[in-house]
């Protein structure tokens, strides 16, 4: 992790800092004051709803370079190694500790049948101990009927919330959580927003902290936190460095930012779910709770996972456009195809607007040395200006 001196310096932004380095901190302090903690799965666990019940949501991390016993034994090895990684930190009891169930969405084609390994472990092995799995089924067109059957999935997901609460979820619970969740989007967007600026403040390195260590404390308290840190930016030094946009797969860790960024140039915008796609998009509190929560979750810049061709190339356009970005790296993990279907279109029309690419696609994770040659000698080409 490389940060600046004004990071380090922050008292508000090493706060982020731990809480993004000890991420079991915030769960295991939770469940000792008696709230159960829930593990998410993909990036449409409505966390709303979570917190509204009174518990904590823990996004399930992956560890790069980690034993790999579990996920060796039960999957087969195309699999995204990420989540991989996920699945063997559910299934070792890593979590039984301090996590009380695991809910998966359907984000991805992949964690669909992570789940349904789930599910059938825990029918025919019994010696293997984790907690329970619930599953959320959404389907991701914006037509109305697929709408209203959104709508019922989530209310029959609020009803397992309530079961495992030991109680009902109020429309008032709903709407109080969901107005400390839209002022964490709020302040992010307003963060992000030294970073996306003419004279940037912000390095992408440092916004993965911002984002990612809220996923980890209580959300009041990381708005208080935001609130501090906000105050504090204008008085950052500037960044400066070639714009570039990140897409591609999620990034938990800051490594690979780091080392673009340590290459000269500075990550301003990226669309996956641990970036600024998590807050792009409130909540609406005129709306009725179940729908509100399938509306701010379905209505967001489209996911590379869940989209067809032409509505990726269009959001990809809209975010460079809006970050002010002047390069783009896409990054795929080996066995991770899906996102890279969209590359061609995408990159022939950034490339016809005038802005460069560089494209990763089968990548180890963590990378192998001779991958890790080639990251360095494409960054430097992108960095320079160069055709890559």
């Amino acid at each position: 992790m490389v940060l600046r001196e004004c990071a380090e310096k922050s008292a508000a932004f090493q706060k982020l800092k731990n809480a993004y380095t000890h991420r079991e901190e915030a769960a295991k302090a939770a469940k000792a004051a008696g709230k159960k903690v829930v593990g998410t799965l993909g990036c449409d666990v409505p966390e709303e709803l979570i917190l509204a019940a009174g518990m904590q949501p823990y996004p399930i991390y992956a560890v790069p370079g980690g034993p790999m016993d579990m996920a060796d034994k039960y999957l087969e090895y195309a699999f995204d190694p990420m989540v991989r990684a996920q699945f063997e930190r559910i299934v070792d009891g890593s979590l039984n500790d301090f996590c009380d169930a695991v809910v998966v969405s359907n984000s991805t084609d992949v964690l669909i049948r992570i789940y349904l390994y789930l599910k059938e472990l825990k029918r025919v092995e019994t010696d293997v101990n984790f907690p329970p799995v619930y599953f959320i089924d959404w389907l991701f067109t914006r037509r109305r009927m697929h709408q209203e059957r959104n709508r019922l999935t989530i209310s029959l997901f609020k009803e397992e919330m309530e079961k495992l609460a030991g109680r009902v979820i109020t429309d008032e619970e709903i709407d109080a959580a969901a107005v400390v969740c839209n002022r964490t989007r709020e302040l992010l967007r307003k963060i992000d927003a030294f970073r996306t600026a003419r004279e940037m403040k912000l390095t992408g390195t440092e916004m993965l902290v911002i984002i990612g260590g809220g996923f980890y404390m209580d959300r009041e308290a990381y708005n208080k936190v935001l609130e501090e840190l906000l105050e504090e930016l204008p008085a950052w030094p500037a960044v400066t460095g070639k714009r570039l946009f990140y897409t591609g797969s999620v990034q938990t860790d800051t490594g690979l930012y780091a080392r673009v960024e340590a290459a000269g140039a500075v990550i301003v915008g990226e669309d996956h779910d641990w970036g600024s796609r998590y807050f792009e998009r409130d909540y609406d509190r005129e709306m009725p709770p179940v729908r509100a929560l399938v509306d701010r979750y379905m209505l967001r810049e489209f996911s590379s996972k869940k989209a067809f061709v032409s509505q990726r190339v269009e959001a990809l356009d809209r975010e460079t456009d809006a970050a002010g970005a002047e390069g783009v790296l896409f990054y795929f993990h080996i066995y991770e195809e899906a996102a890279s279907w969209d590359y061609p279109s995408q990159k022939e029309s950034l490339e016809g607007r005038g802005i460069d690419t560089l494209h990763f696609a089968k990548m180890h994770w963590p990378q192998t040395q001779e991958e890790s040659d080639a990251f360095s000698a494409g960054l430097k080409t992108l960095i320079e200006g160069k055709e890559a």
